[in-house]
């Protein structure tokens, strides 16, 4: 069991949060009570995952998507007023985790997914201390099709794929959920392919016109590792229960 307090602690510390400049708040997005004995962590906050955590009769919810996004109505009323009422009724903590959580060189979105892809990770996207997306390569080259298929294998959703499927790839680089706008620092670093959650409009024309090939591999499906680590760290170094739940999202 863990207070409250002390939780936020060791998740900020160990996820660095004061590092990141990002789109919404790190740490503990609603107050619940003060001592967590088991949590539910999921890809998002939704109030699916909320109703499955009271199921579970967790005293907290941990994920990569909460609330307060730069930029979003303020108002409580509609589905935010649902799911703070919800939370707030039944004294039930969240804590989420934005980039900070995409960038963990362990327990972090991309570094998980790397893991279940047979991804070596060889270096940034950038040159940050803890970068928001890697590249590195393939234990073994493979064709595009076949990379393609083993994507699907692993995450159980078929990738978008821009390039010819039977080119021969092994560096890549990558980034979680909606990373498309990377593909042109992926492209300046030389690697065969790019992987990102979400594909655009001019991200297909990016692929063509530079000659990388490109996978859309789905933002939900990318990211739902990170989450589930993280859980997994907190419960085997700091005593609290973790159930992962995968609320289902085709994004």
């Amino acid at each position: 069991m863990l207070k409250r307090d002390d939780m936020l602690k060791l998740l900020d510390n160990e996820l660095q949060t004061d590092r990141f400049q990002d789109y919404c708040p790190n740490g503990l997005h609603v107050e619940g009570r003060e001592q967590i004995r088991r949590v539910v962590s999921g890809v998002t906050a939704s109030q699916a995952l909320i109703e499955a955590a009271l199921v579970e009769d967790a005293d907290a919810i941990l994920v990569h998507h909460g609330y307060f996004w730069k930029g979003e109505d303020p108002r409580v009323a509609g589905m935010k007023k649902q799911r703070l009422q919800t939370l707030l009724r039944h004294d039930l903590n969240v804590f989420a985790y934005h980039l900070p959580l995409d960038a963990h060189p362990t327990l972090g979105n991309n570094a998980q997914l790397a893991r279940r892809l047979g991804l070596s990770v060889e270096g940034g996207l950038d040159d940050a201390p803890r970068p928001i997306g890697n590249i590195g390569r393939l234990d073994s080259p493979m064709s595009a099709a076949e990379f393609a298929a083993h994507v699907e294998a692993v995450l159980g959703r078929t990738p978008v794929h821009v390039g010819d499927p039977g080119d021969e790839i092994e560096t890549i680089g990558w980034c979680t959920g909606a990373a498309q706008g990377f593909i042109e620092k992926a492209q300046r670093l030389g690697v065969d392919a790019y992987l990102s959650g979400e594909i655009s409009e001019p991200t297909a024309h990016v692929a063509r016109e530079t000659g990388m090939h490109y996978f859309a591999c789905g933002h939900h499906a990318t990211e739902r590792y990170g989450v589930q680590a993280l859980g997994e760290w907190l419960s085997q170094h700091h005593g609290v229960e973790h159930i992962f739940i995968d609320i289902d999202n085709p994004a």
